[in-house]
C-alpha cells in the first residue's frame, strides 16, 4: 500500500464542495455496527462511571419494570457527529437492545443549543450505564466536526472551497485517529494525513514529504523531491519548502528543476522563525509580525513564481492555522490554495448531557430539565 498518496488539487476542490453539500443536506449514509472496533470491556462497565453501574443494579432490584426516556443535548450551534457510533454502541452493549426505542438525528446535521439529538427509551438498567460513554462520543466527535466545519467555511470564498487537509496525527493519541478522521470528514475535510483517519469513510491517507526526508538529503530539497518522484512517479510533486527557512529560493529551485511537474509547494515555517526573504528585503518589513507563515511571505512567493512563469504551482500553508487565521488570510485575499491544519481542530469544546426526562410515560426530570421533543429525530431500526 502506498504511503501518503498525494491528491490532485483541483480534484480535491470539486470533491470537497460536493461532499460538504451532501453532508449539509443530510445525505450521508449511516455507518453500520461493523465499522466500529469497541473494547469488549464496555459491556462489563469498565468505562462507565461507578454511580451509573450502581444505579443500574438498584433499578434492576427495585424498579425493574420502569420505562424511562433519556435525551441528549448540548449548548452550542454545532455540526453533529457521533450518532452512528453511539447507536452502534447501544446495539452492541445494551442489555436486550431490542427492548429499547432509539430516535436520533444524523451525523452532519446542524444543531442548535439545547436541541435534542438522541433519545433512548426502555428499562434504565438495560442502558443507563452507557450514558457517560455516549456523552463522550458525541462531545468529541461533534467538537472535531464543528471545528473543521468552521475552518472549511472560512476557507470557502465566492463559492469555491479551498481544501482543508486534516493533519492531526501528531496532536492526539493514535487510537483516536479513525473517529477523529471521520468527524473531520463530516465537518468538511476530505483529505487527511493517515490511512486510519480515512478508515470509516473509505479513502486513503494523503501527504507530501516531511522535513525528515529533506534532512536525509542534507537539506537539498530538490534532491529529496527527485527521490520522492522517482519512488512514487504517479504522485503529484508537492514539495515542502521551509526546511532551509528560505521558501522563495527553494520554491524557485524546485520549479526550475521540475517545471510543469511541480504541482504545489507547502510552507510550514515555525512560528518563532523569520524567513530569509525579510532579511534580503528589509524594506518590506512593517507593522506586522514577520514570523511564521504570514501573508506578506505568501504574497511574495506567489509574485516570485508568477514572474518566472510558474503560474500553475499551487501554494499550501500549514503550521498554526485556525479559523481566525484563515479568515484573516481570506479577507486579505492571500493567494493560498490549500490549508493544512492539525492541533486547532482537535479541541474538545462541546459537551453533551444525558438526562432522564420521562418515567413510565409521564414527565419526570430534575428541576431545570424537561423533555424537549424534536420533530427532526428519526427512529433507528433494530
Amino acid at each position: 500500500m502506498r504511503f501518503l498518496r498525494c491528491l490532485y488539487i483541483h480534484g480535491i476542490m470539486l470533491y470537497m464542495m460536493k461532499e460538504i453539500d451532501l453532508k449539509l443536506q443530510g445525505k450521508i449514509k449511516r455507518l453500520t455496527n461493523n465499522t466500529f472496533k469497541f473494547d469488549e470491556r464496555v459491556g462489563e462497565g469498565w468505562f462507565s462511571a461507578v454511580y451509573f453501574l450502581k444505579s443500574c443494579e438498584i433499578a434492576e432490584k427495585y424498579k425493574p419494570n420502569n420505562i424511562v426516556t433519556m435525551q441528549f443535548f448540548q449548548k452550542n450551534h454545532a455540526v453533529l457527529c457521533g450518532t452512528d457510533e453511539a447507536i452502534a454502541l447501544i446495539k452492541t452493549f445494551a442489555k436486550e437492545p431490542k427492548s429499547l426505542e432509539v430516535y436520533s438525528l444524523k451525523d452532519g446535521d446542524k444543531i442548535a443549543p439545547y436541541e435534542t439529538v438522541l433519545t433512548i427509551t426502555g428499562p434504565y438498567q438495560n442502558f443507563g450505564f452507557l450514558e457517560g460513554i455516549i456523552d463522550g462520543i458525541l462531545g468529541r466527535r461533534t467538537s472535531v466536526a464543528t471545528n473543521v466545519y468552521n475552518v472549511a467555511k472560512a476557507a470557502r470564498v465566492s463559492g469555491i472551497q479551498k481544501p482543508v487537509i486534516f493533519m492531526g496525527d501528531r496532536d492526539d493519541h493514535y487510537t483516536q485517529q479513525a473517529g477523529d478522521g471521520y468527524a473531520a470528514y463530516i465537518g468538511g475535510s476530505t483529505a487527511q494525513a493517515t490511512h486510519a483517519m480515512n478508515e470509516w469513510w473509505g479513502k486513503q491517507g494523503m501527504g507530501t514529504m516531511p522535513h525528515a526526508l529533506i534532512q536525509l538529503f542534507e537539506g537539498d530539497v530538490v534532491a529529496a523531491a527527485k527521490a520522492y518522484h522517482e519512488s512514487y512517479p504517479n504522485d503529484d510533486v508537492v514539495a515542502l519548502v521551509d526546511y532551509n527557512n528560505d521558501v522563495i529560493t527553494d520554491s524557485l529551485r524546485l520549479a526550475h528543476a521540475f517545471g510543469d511537474k511541480l504541482k504545489s509547494v507547502r510552507i510550514d515555517t515555525s512560528q518563532n522563525m523569520v524567513d530569509k526573504y525579510f532579511f534580503k528585503h528589509e524594506e518590506r518589513l512593517g507593522r506586522f509580525d514577520p514570523r511564521g507563515v504570514n501573508a506578506k511571505l505568501i504574497f511574495a512567493l506567489r509574485e516570485a513564481l508568477d514572474q518566472e512563469g510558474y503560474h500553475h504551482v499551487k501554494i499550501m500553508v500549514s503550521g498554526g492555522f485556525n479559523t481566525e487565521k484563515i479568515k484573516s488570510f481570506e479577507e486579505q485575499k492571500v493567494p493560498v490554495d490549500m490549508y493544512g491544519i492539525g492541533n486547532s481542530l482537535l479541541k474538545v469544546n462541546i459537551g453533551f448531557t444525558g438526562d432522564n426526562v420521562i418515567l413510565n410515560g409521564e414527565p419526570q426530570a430534575k428541576t431545570g430539565r424537561k423533555y424537549q421533543p424534536n420533530a427532526r429525530l428519526e427512529k433507528v431500526d433494530d
